[in-house]
């Protein structure tokens, strides 16, 4: 056999064990200890007993495998114990008939574990469902393409094995033009899904109806505002409620992007034909959403940038630039987005996302989202 065919057998025997789950592998172990335990003290001296290790065999049996088979194993130590005590003739003696007590009561407790763990599992992949189901309805994933655009996003909540919080972002394709809203609530994980959800709704209900920017903003302000003060509980502190916000409106038939910034940090513009990052700084930017600190007759002042074909935005909330390393140290955005701006969006998104998690040691004390958008298609072939 040549050592080509040795090297395939033994990767294709490699991958049937990965493939092998532990609920198999390690049942069938134990069932070989508990059928060999019997055997070998057959031949041992009488002054060598293995018997009390048939626990061990039902104890790895209930790491890995549910309650069933663990009784069905633990049945099976049990025999095993009473036929090693009848092939020496000491299954009446004290010893053996409290190793076979104990084996009984320890196979009972084994058996309530796996129950309950396996109740306890059950319970959590319902809540995992939940939490998945309620992002696809609160946060539902942006498309690849809007008009004239590529977008790709990225989101991690600070809360662990949660899929939804307190950042958001939209996205609403309407005649000639495409909008975009990314958005950080006051505070983190589940407790922010409320105020997540109400200005997700407002964004939704509103951009298509063709208003202009400035209109826009004021109809999910006055909804915001709207919410905290009808749901709010007695012990809430409204005024401590606020939610920062850029909303984008990126025209079909003009190289340039229109936005105003509710407290949000300025995106970053990565441009196509030339290297380096420059913030989107809006000269006027208006307070948070939901603390009601324009008066009735201000509106909302958009600002236009240029944004060409090639171009990128990356918008972003203050879960990333915010993030600290071990020594204090932020996340150091602009520069490595300047680094790596050749990378296709996705790709782009992606990697960022990771270095903040390598940047912080994989501990979020915020949530993060991040988009990337890129003007990749001629004007004249947008639908």
């Amino acid at each position: 056999m040549s050592a080509t065919s040795i090297g395939t057998s033994v990767a294709g025997t490699l991958r049937t064990w990965r493939r092998a789950t532990p609920e198999r592998v390690w049942p069938a172990g134990a069932l070989l200890l508990i059928v060999a335990i019997p055997v070998a003290d057959f031949f041992l001296p009488p002054h060598i007993h293995l018997a009390h290790l048939l626990v061990v065999a039902v104890a790895v049996t209930a790491v890995h495998a549910g309650p069933r088979v663990t009784s069905s194993l633990g049945l099976l130590a049990v025999l095993a114990l009473v036929v090693a005590g009848a092939e020496r003739h000491t299954l009446t003696t004290e010893s053996v008939v409290i190793e076979l007590v104990a084996l009984v009561v320890v196979v009972a407790f084994l058996v309530f574990f796996t129950r309950l763990r396996d109740r306890r599992e059950g319970e959590l992949a319902r809540v995992r469902r939940v939490s998945d189901a309620t992002q696809r309805v609160v946060l539902r994933p942006l498309p690849d393409r809007a008009g004239p655009v590529t977008l790709a996003s990225e989101y991690r909540s600070a809360d662990a094995d949660t899929c939804i919080g307190g950042d958001l972002y939209a996205v609403a394709r309407v005649p000639g033009s495409t909008r975009l809203l990314i958005g950080d609530v006051r505070g983190k994980g589940l407790a922010s899904i409320s105020d997540t959800a109400t200005v997700l709704g407002a964004f939704r209900a509103a951009a298509h109806r063709r208003l202009p920017l400035p209109e826009l903003v004021a109809y999910i302000e006055d909804t915001v505002r709207w919410s905290l003060a009808e749901f709010a509980e007695p012990d809430d502190d409204v005024a401590e409620r606020f939610v920062t916000a850029a909303v984008l409106d990126i025209p079909d038939d003009e190289p340039v992007v229109r936005m105003i910034s509710c407290g949000h940090p300025p995106p970053l513009l990565l441009p196509g034909t030339a290297a380096g990052v420059t913030p989107l700084v809006v000269p006027d930017p208006s307070p948070p959403l939901g603390l009601g600190l324009l008066s009735a007759d201000t509106t909302y002042a958009p600002a236009t940038f240029p944004f060409d074909r090639g171009d990128r935005l990356l918008l972003y909330t203050d879960g990333v630039t915010e993030a600290r390393d071990r020594q204090g140290a932020f996340y150091p955005l602009a520069e490595r987005a300047a680094l790596r701006q050749d990378r296709p969006p996705e790709a782009l998104a992606a990697t960022l996302i990771t270095e903040v998690r390598e940047h912080t040691g994989g501990r979020l004390d915020d949530d993060m989202a991040m988009i990337v958008v890129q003007r990749d298609r001629d004007p004249s072939l947008v639908g």
